[in-house]
């Protein structure tokens, strides 16, 4: 009895192996398939990201005094309360839509009673940075952006 239960082991070994071996071939099939068309994983996330962020809009209205404040000296050219505002944005979260290094500029927007800059910014898009082509806010330092919907509301 022993050696037939031996048998049948083997003979799954055998089959789990080649099972495996399928399911790896056809599973790098469909990722050089999707690489093909454009469809990769990550340009599908890129896509995700600049739906997400297009999707969440806030009025300018409807932001606090400080951040309706900023969006005004943006469009101004400045002066800002802080160095690094109009600094280049990375996005490295990929939170909003993918564009060349340089076009993406952060602001800050001042948090009352907090000892450093806070965690609220408004970043713009567009050459020049005083008439960006987009505006999007975050309150909490980049994880999550809205698209300010009437950016150039009073600036034309």
């Amino acid at each position: 009895m022993r050696q037939s239960t031996q048998g049948l082991g083997r003979a799954s070994a055998a089959w789990l192996a080649r099972a495996a071996a399928i399911a790896v071939l056809v599973s790098s099939a469909g990722v050089q398939a999707r690489d093909a068309f454009g469809t990769s994983q990550a340009g599908r996330a890129a896509a995700a990201a600049q739906s997400v962020a297009q999707s969440r809009e806030v009025h300018l209205a409807e932001l606090p005094a400080q951040a309706q404040a900023t969006h005004r000296l943006i469009f101004k050219g400045g002066p800002f309360p802080y160095s690094k505002d109009g600094s280049v944005f990375s996005n490295r979260e990929r939170q909003l839509p993918r564009h060349a290094r340089g076009y993406w500029r952060e602001y800050t927007v001042i948090t009352p009673g907090s000892r450093d800059r806070g965690a609220r910014r408004i970043v713009c898009g567009g050459v020049p940075p005083t008439r960006p082509e987009a505006c999007y806010y975050t309150d909490d330092h980049y994880a999550n952006f809205r698209r300010i919907a009437d950016s150039h509301a009073g600036h034309e």
